[in-house]
């Protein structure tokens, strides 16, 4: 018999977001990029704006009540304790929908479209909505031995719905999200009714097949990726604990880190604020830092980078291509995902669509899973 679900509400002490003030105050600040792009990075001036903004301006307590206002659970599902959100809805025929996230994010991104989701203007479109935090990341256990990859992740997450006393219920992710979501699918988990992905992964097939223009756009542009935004992925997949060291001691180093990755794969015209605001940016990082999950979040990429299986798909599937995000050719994803029934190239957005484009996001959910109720 599994231990009920125990409620869990967030509380970081003064004393620790005192600490956070006092370190940002008594930075040690490198020399300026010798550029006047990121090409090096996130630049000193930005980077020295955003921190004094978080110091000074930004109010987590606010951001904590946010979340606070959504019912937050915790259960031990495979020896490791596993955070999570789970927000009912108000109509009876509701779908349960659990929704993943990925690095750097964590369940406040999806703050902002749970209510959409759960109260719908029609409700044959309402969904129970669930979020968990994965092993390492936010508010769940961190894991204290090596042999959590992304398949164990998806079998935890395959037995939180029947924990909740759900029989079916659909699922989404993005980012490790995505990676989970696509690997419960692999086992047909049971009452798993279909999977919407954004940056779907799937390995060339055997035999040649026909890539248009947006295919080959697409697979440039991950080649570019890998050139010039890959750094971050090595270090993490080889020596997630080394980095760990210094993000966990400094939070202008975990706000760099983080930030500079937002920046960077989110659609907008060099202005972040215009598409994330800076208080939603900060409670990405805020919630790593006061969770000391730097080298805990790398871990997944040491676990799990290139040793996925990528195994067939027989469950229904739905794909969101956002122009900023990873985007695979579709010969490639069809042959993987069996069943693919739903293909959506946006016109903008990136990495973070619960962000960058909630009401796309929603809408998409909406279309795809009013299919399969």
């Amino acid at each position: 018999m599994s231990p009920p679900p125990i409620p869990y509400q967030v509380r970081v002490p003064d004393a620790e977001i005192a600490d956070l003030r006092r370190r940002l105050a008594s930075t040690r600040w490198p020399e300026a990029e010798t550029v006047d792009d990121w090409s090096q990075g996130m630049p000193l001036t930005y980077a020295k704006d955003l921190a004094a903004y978080w110091a000074e301006g930004y109010d987590w307590r606010a951001s904590e009540a946010r979340l606070n206002a959504v019912p937050q659970f915790r259960t031990e599902i495979d020896g490791l304790d596993i955070h999570f959100l789970h927000a009912r809805s108000p109509h009876p025929g509701a779908l349960p929908l659990l929704i993943s996230h990925g690095w750097p994010g964590s369940v406040v991104e999806f703050l902002d479209i749970i209510g959409p989701l759960t109260d719908p203007p029609d409700p044959a479109d309402a969904f129970h909505v669930v979020c968990p935090s994965l092993p390492g990341y936010g508010f769940s256990g961190k894991p204290s031995g090596d042999g959590w990859p992304v398949e164990r992740i998806a079998a935890a997450w395959a037995a939180l719905p029947a924990r909740l006393g759900y029989d079916r219920f659909g699922a989404h992710g993005v980012d490790w999200g995505s990676f989970v979501t696509a690997a419960m699918a692999e086992t047909g988990s049971g009452g798993l009714a279909g999977i919407h992905l954004t940056m779907p992964f799937a390995r060339p097939p055997g035999e040649q097949v026909a890539l248009d223009d947006r295919d080959l756009a697409g697979l440039a542009a991950m080649k570019r990726f890998q050139e010039q935004e890959g750094g971050y992925s090595v270090l993490q997949s080889t020596r997630p604990q080394t980095v760990g060291y210094a993000l966990t001691d400094s939070p202008v180093g975990q706000l760099a880190w983080m930030a500079e990755k937002y920046w960077a794969w989110s659609d907008h015209d060099g202005d972040l604020e215009k598409v994330i605001p800076r208080d939603r940016l900060l409670d990405a990082v805020s919630v790593g830092w006061f969770r000391s999950t730097a080298a805990s979040s790398a871990r997944v990429y040491w676990e799990s980078q290139n040793r996925l299986a990528l195994a067939p798909v027989h469950v229904p599937t739905a794909v969101s291509n956002f122009p900023k995000d990873g985007r695979m050719p579709r010969p490639w994803i069809e042959h993987r995902f069996t069943d693919l029934r739903r293909w959506t190239d946006h016109p903008a957005g990136g990495h973070f669509p619960a962000l960058e484009q909630p009401d796309a996001l929603i809408e998409e959910l909406r279309a795809f899973f009013r299919t399969l109720r």
